[in-house]
């Protein structure tokens, strides 16, 4: 999957995906998964550890029996979660204040899971797959989105 070693660079062939894309592909049938799917195929998967926890709670939350949960770890297990390290912390306090600057709304702490969802994105120089407009316009990031008037697939 790459180096991903304190200082590595990019991890190629590989694409960072959000909660609501990994989970989409949870639900039978979701237009979401499938809408998505052109942006999965042929790439490696990986997770940031927030995307993870935050399927892992919805999960608990909504009291998923055996079956579901089993198939929420079998697509968790092969991902690959990257992992926090000094140069992801150092992104997502660069990346906080610039948003801030900017008047970006991923600065705000009720989005401190997409933030680090997005400084692990950027820290990796991989694109985020992501169905979230919190994304759009975030400095930095190379955003693979289906949204309307979302820019997809720009730095």
């Amino acid at each position: 999957m790459g180096d991903v070693r304190r200082g590595a660079g990019a991890v190629t062939g590989t694409v960072l995906v959000d909660t609501n894309v990994f989970t989409a592909r949870l639900r039978e049938r979701s237009p979401l998964a499938t809408q998505y799917a052109k942006h999965l195929f042929g790439q490696r998967i990986a997770f940031a550890p927030q995307t993870v926890a935050e399927a892992r709670y919805g999960a608990l939350k909504a009291t998923w029996g055996p079956a579901r949960t089993e198939q929420l770890a079998r697509l968790v297990g092969r991902a690959r979660i990257l992992p926090i390290d000094i140069d992801t912390i150092e992104t997502v306090a660069e990346l906080r204040n610039q948003c801030r600057m900017i008047g970006h709304p991923l600065h705000q702490s009720n989005h401190n899971a997409d933030l680090w969802i997005a400084a692990t994105a950027i820290r990796w120089s991989i694109a985020l797959v992501a169905h979230d407009s919190v994304f759009t316009g975030c400095p930095r990031i190379r955003l693979l989105t289906e949204l309307d008037g979302a820019a997809a697939g720009s730095p």
